[in-house]
């Protein structure tokens, strides 16, 4: 279905001018974003540094109390005695770490495509085409708010999608509590068997289901699905060995508190050193430093683009001249986005680690200084 409809030169001046509210809020924001970011990176590399310095690497088989309420290190198998079953479908069961339920249901999905022309006078032209897509979603789309009739979902879920853990999980003599078995990943299929497909019991009003595509299919046909058909997958967290950085309250772990108001709580899969777990732990502390940069960059330059909106606008009643004008405040924006981050970065340095922020700014002050009375020694031989 396509959509055609043209919005007034009047209407566009005023919600681009809205929208100046909108790009002031967000131009404030990412401020606020860049300079925390900065003290949250400064805070975690000293946290972490700090529980470098001072973790115990302690074995596993037995509780120190000599280690009570210490940073320590531990290695070894994470397994348990007990076995986890689905509630709905008894016949999944596994001796495993986490037993995790995944729930879809096939439907219709609405999806839409705008084009936008600008008209001479300043209106503008926006061509919607509506587009309907058979999707598996993890919950039911209600077809009653499709901007286009002709696609009724129909179904429902069988059952909701959740995860188990045994009550107990050893690793040697100590408990591993459940926020740490989350964090432990790498889950893979569990396949229910053919013979399993009987024993699992009806669920609402729907016929025992099939064993079919690595789980439970609720439908005529697994290779044809149709509007409301359902289908249940498993995956299970194996007992595995895995190393853990964590305070040893009891026999029992607990998160570290650094003195830089940080956490330490960090559980991975395989053998690993202390010191291999900490630099792990510093180079995500990096990306994640430089992906909240690029953010609040990101943040920044939306924001003044909404606020230099208006002038394109009003240019449009040449649609040629709004061009030119978006393309220039595009620019002027990226550029200002670019030193404004670039300044609100150097500003937090110079606040959390003044050590590199004031080199640095003395640097760059230099480079600039340098670079002028070169400028100046290349113009005065012209001059003469």
């Amino acid at each position: 279905m396509v959509e055609v409809r043209t919005i007034g030169f009047g209407s566009r001046v005023g919600a681009s001018i809205k929208g100046v509210l909108v790009g002031l809020l967000l131009f404030g924001v990412s401020f606020v974003v860049l300079f925390w970011n900065e003290g949250r990176a400064v805070k975690t590399a000293k946290g972490l540094a700090e529980g470098e310095k001072n973790v115990v690497s302690a074995a596993a088989d037995r509780v120190d109390p000599a280690n009570a309420g210490k940073l320590v290190h531990l290695g070894g198998e994470a397994t348990t005695d007990e076995t986890i079953a689905d509630d709905v479908f008894p016949a999944v069961s596994a001796r495993a770490l986490q037993l995790v339920r995944t729930a879809e249901i096939y439907q219709w999905k609405e999806r839409k495509e705008e084009k936008r022309s600008k008209n001479v006078g300043g209106s503008e032209t926006v061509t919607t085409t509506y587009h309907y897509d058979k999707k598996w979603v993890d919950a039911p789309i209600n077809s009653n708010n499709f901007h286009e009739t002709g696609h009724p979902n129909t179904g429902s879920l069988p059952c909701p999608s959740t995860e188990w853990y045994p009550a107990k999980v050893a690793l040697g003599s100590f408990a591993l509590p459940r926020e740490l078995i989350a964090r432990i990943g790498g889950a893979e299929p569990l396949v229910p068997r053919e013979a399993e497909a009987s024993p699992a019991r009806a669920v609402g009003n729907r016929p025992p289901p099939k064993v079919a595509g690595g789980g439970y299919y609720f439908g005529a046909n697994p290779g044809a699905p149709e509007i409301g058909d359902a289908r249940v997958t498993f995956r299970i967290v194996k007992p595995q060995v895995v190393s853990v950085l964590a305070r040893q309250a009891g026999d029992t772990l607990s998160p570290h508190d650094t003195s830089y108001g940080t956490q330490i709580y960090v559980i991975t899969r395989g053998a690993k050193t202390a010191q291999e777990m900490f630099a792990a732990e510093q180079a995500k502390n990096a990306m994640m430093t430089w992906i909240l940069r690029l953010v609040g960059f990101v943040v920044m330059f939306i924001g003044l683009a909404a606020i230099f909106a208006p002038l394109g606008v009003m240019a449009d009643v040449l649609p040629f001249l709004g061009g030119i004008v978006r393309l220039g405040t595009g620019i002027a924006a990226f550029a200002m986005s670019l030193a404004l981050s670039l300044v609100t970065i150097s500003i937090a340095w110079l606040f959390y680690r003044p050590l590199i922020g004031v080199p640095m700014i003395v640097g760059a002050v230099a480079i600039i200084v340098l670079a002028k009375m070169a400028g100046s020694k290349r113009a005065a031989p012209r001059a003469a």
